[in-house]
């Protein structure tokens, strides 16, 4: 909760404890501390890290010390970062989804491209096992769906960044079609 002052002699004790501005060396050491604190709970990106300092209130200059601080023990690797992040949602979601969130998260492309080269090799993901089983969560296979379900079926899975040859190829093997006449009836 929030403390309020009971008498006049309360407010005045807390308006003369107020912090005295600190050095920048000071706040150096404030901005690393706080940067090793929130890196203890998870791996983050180092853009990740810098938002998290600036919405602390820190200066530039103390954010750019502390990041410096941390990458010199390697705490923060953006290499690592995505390598991680794709191995535990390279089996759910599409090649474009996952580099489209990894540079939201501030991950350059050079590096999500290094990322994924190490992944694949390891996981090879199947991407149309992915839009097979979406799908058919869908529709049932040798179903024959109107105009509308079909678009709705289809932009779905581009909207989750599946490409339209490997889409259309998976909808021919389920033998899912779509039904014009249905439509104008």
């Amino acid at each position: 909760g929030v403390y309020m002052p009971k008498s006049i002699e309360d407010l005045n004790r807390l308006l003369s404890d107020e912090p005295k501005p600190t050095s920048q060396e000071e706040e150096n050491k404030k901005a690393r501390a706080n940067a090793m604190r929130l890196l203890e709970h998870m791996d983050r990106t180092e853009r990740g890290l810098y938002e998290k300092l600036k919405t602390a209130e820190f200066s530039e200059h103390a954010i750019a010390d502390a990041v410096a601080y941390v990458k010199s023990f390697c705490y923060i690797n953006d290499l690592r970062y995505a390598e991680a992040y794709l191995r535990t949602r390279v089996e759910s979601k599409s090649r474009q989804q996952l580099i489209m969130e990894l540079m939201r998260k501030g991950v350059d492309r050079h590096t999500i491209d290094l990322a994924w080269d190490e992944v694949v090799q390891l996981e090879e993901p199947d991407e149309r096992a992915l839009i097979r089983d979406f799908v058919l969560k869908k529709a049932d296979p040798d179903t024959a769906l109107d105009v509308k379900e079909m678009r709705r079926l289809y932009g779905q899975l581009q909207r989750k960044g599946f490409k339209g040859g490997d889409i259309s190829s998976v909808l021919n093997e389920l033998n899912i079609t779509c039904d014009y006449s249905a439509s104008f009836e």
